[in-house]
């Protein structure tokens, strides 16, 4: 019988091991996961080790407990990776409380959670080795979905909406997704090809994500504002059909080939595509014969709105040829110096941990509240005689977030999914007396929990309590009192969270967003250098130009997310959210109108720069960098803001007269639409760039 039970608990130690290490066993480079498991196995030796030596007064054991929290969450300021290799060192520390083992020291417990650790480790190198394709194909995949996602919500935008709005904020959040996803594939396709050099396989895949890239950049531009757009579908609804057909036919193909991506016999045909350029290229020039003189701005915008569609056509049409396996060129590859400058490294330096030593660090206050909030729980656990005064800070660890608004909403979603649990296990309980069965139900139960906890939190919660009670249930004889001490401690653990995140040094985006304002602002302020230097110097497209574009869509992303943040937390919190709101608008506007340029200038032959052109380019930077100036010193926790209106300084803007003039020197079209889109996106650009400076002006700098 001791023989028996000290394999069982050898065979425990091995699987919590293997366990607290797979959290950081995330998409990205193979030697990056590989660092994080092992780290995570390494920190949960130590843990393991200290939490089973804390056999003191539970007195003196707070201090002791707290601490180890603050330090373990600390290790999230190095980032995404160093954040899940933290959860794994504080599951560790928590279950460590749980489990006591009667055969084993303690430094043998420990170390045979190492060793499964390195187990986990050696079979996810193994399981890579064996597949390597498949983060990429699964990465790739989903940038797809999100990437036709992103074009089915903007073919909602075209025309007037009433709920435009909310199909913005769609767009927001679909586009920090996205920008997600697209870092995850740098960091997998770049970084492997360095390592491993140059293969068919990955340098396909990397050029069918350059072309997602773009179709991104393209879905994103607008060559005209809203305003004119909505009055010509109004008068004009079957281009509206005509575009909308069109977008959702791309959509819909972008689905198709991320559903037989490795299949491309069975990709769908380019007919449907050609047709519905055709049907819009017939009733543009139908428009155009009409000879309306009033209406050939007009035909110039459609023109332009079509060739964006066009280039959307041959993207796609060239991922179809890259997913067909053909033997690439020395020209199809991209050399690795061009393509290093895209990834951005986690800085792991130890300065680091001095600079978040203050309050001013989310990471910081977040890993004091969490300490806090932990030792709160299992002091509540002991003085009430909880059965596993544990799983109250097990409830607290997994909840708590940096951010009130996730916290919160997994607060809520963790009581709803436990009690739904509890409810469907007690019901269960009384049908089936069969601990066979109580074992495959809470296998089944745990695996569909972690398959659903990034889609869907409340179904995960309530497969995690089905798992929890059915695995104590082969344990336990009394299954109704383990049902109901889980409900309880989960029920505080969720209420300590919310509480203690509210009111215990909370962290209030308004206290940052300033500075996320400032970042995405300077991103787009790069980017837009960028094209017009490109757009006076012509030549081969710079890859500074490429990198400041990449930079403006992750700042921009972050600032979505940022904000987005913002309207979670209670209305008392949302200070000047108004103003806020039009200055991300603002920028997601003036991005649009960067990437209409950026686009149009790389597919076509421009003619030379004019005066004026570098005369409103100066104008525009001129007013970004006084925008920048004045970001610097608002604080939107403090600010007031001004009654008078701030008017900036008259500025003649010759749109119409530049544009006038180039249709009536030239009888060429590629000319006309050339200074149409250039001239009306300038303009917009200027425009916003004033409303920015009028926005910022309005807040009071001591």
């Amino acid at each position: 019988m001791g023989i028996t039970t000290n394999k069982f608990e050898i065979g425990l130690a091995l699987c919590f091991g293997a366990f607290w290490c797979s959290p950081s066993d995330v998409s990205g480079r193979l030697k990056h996961k590989q660092v994080g498991i092992l780290f995570s196995a390494i920190l949960v030796v130590v843990i393991s080790f200290i939490g089973g030596y804390l056999n003191i007064s539970n007195y003196l054991l707070f201090p002791i407990l707290g601490f180890l929290t603050f330090c373990i969450a600390f290790i999230s300021i190095y980032g995404f990776r160093a954040s899940l290799i933290s959860f794994s060192g504080l599951l560790a520390l928590v279950l460590s409380f749980a489990h006591k083992s009667e055969n084993l020291e303690v430094y043998q417990y420990a170390l045979l959670i190492g060793v499964g650790g390195i187990w986990y480790l050696f079979l996810s190198t193994l399981w890579y080795k064996i597949n390597p394709k498949a983060q990429t194909e699964e990465t790739l995949n989903q940038t797809f979905i999100l990437t036709a996602d992103f074009l089915d919500t903007r073919r909602q935008l075209i025309g007037e909406q009433p709920n435009r709005e909310d199909l913005q904020t769609q767009l927001m959040t679909l586009q920090s997704e996205l920008n997600e996803h697209h870092q995850t594939l740098r960091e997998i396709l770049i970084l492997s090809r360095k390592s491993s050099g140059k293969s068919n396989y990955q340098s396909r895949r990397l050029l069918v994500f350059i072309q997602l890239i773009e179709i991104l950049e393209t879905a994103v531009a607008n060559p005209v504002n809203y305003d004119k757009i909505d009055v010509l579908f109004k008068e004009h609804p079957e281009f509206k059909i005509d575009f909308q057909k069109l977008i959702s036919e791309f959509s819909h193909q972008l689905r198709s080939i991320a559903q037989n991506i490795n299949k491309s016999k069975l990709f769908p045909s380019n007919k449907n595509l050609a047709e519905a350029i055709k049907t819009l290229e017939n009733d543009i020039l139908k428009f155009k014969n009409e000879d309306h003189i009033e209406d050939y701005e007009r035909y110039l915008m459609l023109q332009n709105l079509l060739d964006y569609q066009k280039k959307q056509f041959e993207k796609i049409k060239k991922i179809k040829w890259l997913l067909g396996n053909p033997e690439l060129t020395s020209d199809d590859y991209i050399k690795n110096d061009k393509l290093k400058r895209f990834i951005d490294s986690q800085d792991y330096n130890p300065k680091l941990i001095l600079r978040n030593l203050s309050f001013r660090s989310t990471i910081f206050k977040h890993s004091l509240r969490l300490a806090v909030a932990v030792m709160l729980g299992y002091g509540i656990g002991l003085f009430f005689d909880f059965q596993n005064p544990y799983w109250i800070i097990l409830t607290v660890i997994v909840i708590m977030r940096p951010s009130y608004g996730l916290t919160k909403t997994r607060s809520r979603d963790r009581m709803i999914g436990t009690l739904i649990g509890a409810v469907l296990a007690t019901g269960l309980v009384f049908v089936i007396n069969d601990p066979y069965i109580y074992g495959a139900l809470g296998v089944l139960s745990l695996v569909i929990a972690f398959s659903m906890v990034q889609k869907n939190y409340k179904a995960s919660a309530t497969f995690i309590t089905l798992s929890v009670i059915f695995i104590y249930a082969i344990l336990q004889p009394d299954i109704l009192k383990v049902i109901q001490f889980r409900v309880i401690d989960t029920l505080i653990g969720a209420a300590l969270s919310y509480t203690t995140m509210r009111w215990l040094w909370p962290a209030w985006s308004f206290m940052e967003i300033g500075d996320n304002i400032k970042d995405s602002l300077k991103a787009n302020t790069a980017f837009f250098k960028s094209i017009s230097t490109y757009y006076q110097k012509k030549g081969n497209v710079p890859t500074s130009l490429k990198v400041n574009r990449k930079e403006a869509f992750l700042q921009t992303s972050n600032l979505s997310s940022a904000f987005q943040r913002m309207a979670q937390e209670p209305e008392s919190k949302q200070n000047h959210i108004d103003d806020i709101y039009e200055l991300v608008v603002i920028n997601h506007s003036f991005l649009s109108s960067l990437a209409s340029l950026s686009s149009y200038i790389q597919n076509y032959a421009t003619t030379e720069a004019s005066e004026d052109f570098v005369l409103i380019t100066e104008k525009i930077n001129d007013n970004l960098d006084k925008v920048c100036s004045q970001l610097k010193h608002i604080k939107f926790d403090e600010s007031k803001t001004n009654e008078s209106v701030f008017e900036p300084e008259p500025f003649n803007f010759p749109v119409n007269r530049i544009t006038n003039d180039a249709i009536s020197q030239s009888d060429s079209e590629r000319l006309h639409k050339e200074a149409h889109l250039i001239w009306e996106q300038l303009y917009w650009l200027f425009s916003l760039s004033e409303k920015m400076l009028k926005l910022t002006a309005k807040f009071k700098i001591d």
